[in-house]
């Protein structure tokens, strides 16, 4: 071999601590990678309680006590030494079936900090301890120790301090951390599981070990939040060699990032683009595209149909088929989903209800006294409950027009008493005995007819009114369906419906758009959409690419049941459209079908398709500000109850808002 020319570098073998720095670079990238090694160590050492306790983030202090297996003298000084593993007995990488494997992780580590490792076999006389300091490993001594392994590190990248600037702030870092534990506990619900800083007498993160019947959803309703077990459906499906099991949140119960999306392949949590993938295309007609879902899905496989050896961090794996897993998710989650029917997320009442309940203020003394209540018990009436509500409006200065007067009404004076405690019961609602002997209440007292005037000008009266005369009172049937009998519909656009222990309010409009398109899906996969012929085909003109995109897709279309042609330069000629959405505006929907079209991009033809149907079937859906029957008003909740995802639109909003009465109670202060 020829000697290297003058001046150029000669290769050479690295030295071995910078080999271990080097490696420590992929393998530890943060305080919160050094957590997650040794956590997994702990839980492939068959550990029951892991206790992880750090300062300043990790950075200064990361200690990792477990009660596993625990190393003797020989393992002990294998352990620090690169490529030395225990999960690796046949060498086979095909069929790996702990969390770690590679022997990176304590070499690692100690090359950039400071490690120490205290270790005792169950049964054993004594533990033994070793300590390895920026790369220099000393010798093995003994020591005293619970049954198990403590594992300290200190100062975290001391011997690499370029890795310092790179650091988030304490705090972020300390989130991070309990992020990943979060990950490692949700994968393995049997395990006790704590997080606590230096010096604190409290433990941030307690998760006590699971067992038996729905351990695993107790421990994700302690993750994932109380409201996760009320709000989630639970799914389990198999499909040849793999096995699905996991709960879904409901499509109205989401979050603005995608961190409460929880996977676990074969006791592994990771964080995958393919399951990623799937989820979201599970979840594409049911949810805002830039909301997440909440869930956490197991897939349960034989090893060898995984690789988990692609990532330094092992948290991406590569399956061997991997049309047949996102197959599977897609299907057991709309599975989950449609069981559910039009069930809602129990957290869109709250935020309702977090949106009525205003600033309580405790009334003056004055009136307090006049009313004979406590005064933890009044509260001034909401100026905003007088508020016009429609946006569209010009807005109008403070303190003008009706409103005003208002005001000046209900509004008590200075020197006068609040209206609070002037109050009169209408003049129907009196005592008999009184209601003879005295005269009508006088003009502006109270809620007479006078004080009522008001609100002729302000405050609409109902689209419709369905109240049954006081002595037919409703029959219980009526109110038996879970989203109640309508009694009203307000500025035309949402239905009021009263339940056995509550009151439903829907929006319109956002409710049929649903049942259309699940209409249209229904004959779509049944073997065609039904399709009207024009008797006179329309003639509409577009932007000439708009129409030529339409033209290229006219077959697609036709399956759609909409028919047409290229009519000339930047026109089509239409034909025949979907009978659900006949009576509406040509040239508004081809519009939409234009923008479908080139939003789907490169996504598969069948998600494409999904999404025309979506935009077609806001056009056949009821319009706000559209009158509706009491019949109609019925029918749309029933056809609701009937309808798999009914509890959002298809732009993920939700369509109908459920208030149980004892909701409503508090809100007047009865409860």
């Amino acid at each position: 071999m020829s000697a290297s020319p003058p001046g150029r570098p000669q290769v050479r073998r690295l030295d071995p601590v910078l080999v271990d720095r080097i490696a420590a670079g992929e393998v530890v990238e943060r305080p919160a990678s050094a957590v997650k090694e040794l956590v997994e160590n702990a839980i492939d050492a068959g550990a029951a309680s892991i206790a992880v306790t750090i300062a300043a983030g990790g950075r200064r202090l990361i200690r990792v006590v477990d009660d596993g297996g625990g190393m003797g003298p020989g393992d002990l000084a294998l352990a620090v030494e690169r490529h030395a593993t225990s999960k690796l007995p046949d060498g086979d990488l095909e069929r790996i079936e702990t969390l770690g494997f590679r022997g990176e992780a304590l070499p690692s580590i100690g090359a950039v900090a400071r490690l120490a490792i205290t270790s005792r076999v169950p049964g054993a006389e004594s533990g033994h301890s070793i300590v390895v300091d920026a790369g220099e490993r000393g010798p093995v001594r003994p020591a005293a120790g619970q049954p198990g392994t403590r594992i300290e590190v200190t100062d975290l990248f001391a011997a690499t301090p370029a890795r310092l600037k790179f650091l988030k702030s304490d705090r972020a870092e300390a989130t991070a951390v309990g992020e990943i534990l979060r990950r490692l506990a949700v994968a393995h619900p049997q395990i006790r599981f704590t997080l606590g800083s230096e010096g604190s007498t409290t433990a941030g993160l307690v998760l006590p070990a699971e067992s038996g019947p729905g351990s695993w959803l107790r421990r994700l309703v302690a993750v994932l939040g109380p409201e996760f077990g009320a709000n989630s459906a639970p799914l389990s499906l198999e499909r040849e060699a793999f096995a699905l099991d996991g709960h879904v949140g409901l499509p109205t119960f989401h979050r603005a990032a995608a961190t409460h999306v929880h996977f676990v392949v074969n006791g592994r949590p990771v964080r995958d683009r393919l399951l990623l993938s799937a989820v979201r295309g599970a979840y594409a007609d049911v949810m805002a595209s830039d909301r997440h879902p909440v869930l956490a899905l197991a897939l349960t496989c034989d090893p060898a149909l995984v690789d988990v050896n692609v990532h330094p961090a092992k948290t991406e794996v590569r399956f061997r088929d991997p049309g047949l897993v996102r197959g599977l998710i897609v299907s057991a989650i709309h599975e989950a989903l449609r069981r559910e029917g039009g069930r809602s997320s129990g957290t869109v009442a709250a935020r309702t209800l977090e949106s009525l309940r205003p600033a309580h203020t405790p009334l003056p003394a004055q009136g307090r006294e006049a009313q004979g209540a406590p005064a933890s018990s009044a509260a001034r009436a909401p100026a905003s409950l007088f508020a016009r509500r429609d946006e569209t409006a010009p807005s109008r200065p403070e303190g003008s027009g009706r409103i005003e007067a208002l005001e000046r009404d209900f509004g008590a004076a200075p020197n006068e008493t609040p209206w609070e405690a002037r109050w009169e019961a209408p003049w129907e609602a009196r005592e008999p005995d009184q209601a003879a002997y005295e005269g009508p209440p006088e003009s502006g007292g109270g809620f007479g007819e006078a004080a009522q005037a008001q609100f002729s000008g302000d405050l609409a009266a109902p689209s419709a009114d369905l109240r049954a005369p006081a002595a037919a009172p409703a029959p219980a049937a009526e109110t038996a369906h879970p989203l109640g009998a309508a009694r009203a519909q307000l500025h035309e656009t949402y239905i009021v419906a009263q339940t056995r222990d509550g009151i439903v309010i829907v929006d319109q409009h956002a409710a049929h758009e649903r049942l259309v398109y699940e209409r249209l899906k229904r004959e779509r996969a049944g073997g065609g959409i039904a399709r009207q012929i024009l008797l006179i085909p329309d003639v509409v003109e577009l932007d000439p690419a708009d129409a030529d995109r339409l033209a290229d897709a006219a077959d697609a279309l036709q399956d759609l049941g909409l028919v047409l042609e290229a009519f000339g330069h930047g026109a089509v000629l239409v034909r025949e459209v979907p009978a659900a959405l006949a009576g509406g505006s040509l040239r508004a929907l081809l519009t939409d079908v234009v923008d479908a079209l080139t939003e789907g991009g490169a996504d598969p033809l069948a998600r494409r398709l999904d999404a025309v149907l979506s935009r077609m079937s806001c056009h056949g859906s009821i319009r706000a500000g559209r009158r509706l029957r009491p019949e109609e008003m019925n029918a749309l909740l029933r056809e609701m109850e009937a309808t798999p995802f009914s509890g959002q639109c298809n732009h993920g909003r939700p369509t109908y808002v459920e208030l149980k009465l004892s909701d409503v109670e508090r809100l007047f202060g009865r409860r």
